[in-house]
């Protein structure tokens, strides 16, 4: 692998970086690499990519950083990449159901789906709490973690790898003329949407359990009123399943 020394990133020190960098085995990242298709110039990026938060909270003192800036960032350039795939392969494709189809594979059942084909959860590193509760299988963190090594790779190689991977695993279900919506946030926005004036937001209610294992419930409201409720095991997974419950009372009231 070249280039193993760490550069100096937002005023880390290079020997931190050094350190945690061979926490986990050079080989082990080669492996990943060779699955990613790239071999980055600044392994860093993919070492940090691969830190979860419950990891860094326990190694504050060590200076190690956590994947959610790269997550952040990934999630843009996964949506760009995703919506130029779907936009150059299907010519003919309305708007709406190209909203549709995107929404489908940037969802979180399809990134954890693209964790497991990359065997991501093996190379992640969790807080002890997080592991032993199976975090490294957990969906909600597999997806980010696809998010934060996507952005990792942009930062390092730019769209090119970040292209070629996703065209590899979504390329052919980017055209499908048909495919099962579980985006129901996207179809239940759709349905309010046909009258004007509409007003959709989605309440947390509760959040229970240790952090490591939390359940969150939410409520969402058309205009104040309620609509439906959901829990999941983040806020995405219950706003999702909210927005399930929302249209099928739409559905009985019709």
């Amino acid at each position: 692998m070249q280039g193993l020394e760490p550069q100096m990133r937002g005023g880390h020190c290079p020997a931190l970086f050094f350190r945690v960098l061979f926490i986990m085995d050079k080989q082990q990242l080669r492996y990943l690499q060779e699955k990613l298709e790239y071999e980055f110039k600044d392994p860093a990026l993919l070492r940090t990519a691969l830190t979860h938060s419950s990891y860094a909270n326990e190694n504050k003192k060590k200076g190690i950083t956590s994947n959610e800036r790269l997550e952040f960032l990934g999630d843009s350039v996964l949506g760009m990449t995703v919506a130029l795939l779907i936009y150059e392969k299907n010519p003919n494709m309305p708007g709406g159901q190209m909203t549709r189809l995107r929404a489908e594979l940037v969802c979180e059942r399809s990134l954890s789906s693209l964790a497991l084909a990359l065997g991501l959860g093996v190379y992640l590193l969790l807080g002890h709490g997080e592991r032993k509760s199976g975090g490294q299988e957990r969906p909600s963190i597999l997806a980010d973690a696809v998010e934060a090594v996507l952005a990792a790779l942009y930062l390092d190689g730019g769209f090119a790898p970040v292209e070629r991977l996703i065209t590899k695993h979504m390329g052919q279900r980017a055209t499908l003329p048909k495919f099962e919506n579980t985006d129901y946030k996207t179809s239940l926005q759709e349905i309010i949407q046909e009258k004007s004036g509409q007003s959709l937001n989605y309440l947390i209610t509760d959040v229970s359990g240790p952090d490591h294992m939390k359940s969150y419930a939410v409520e969402v409201r058309l205009n104040g009123a309620f609509l439906g409720s959901g829990t999941g095991k983040s806020k995405k997974e219950a706003e999702q399943s909210a927005a399930r419950a929302a249209k099928a009372n739409i559905s009985k009231q019709k």
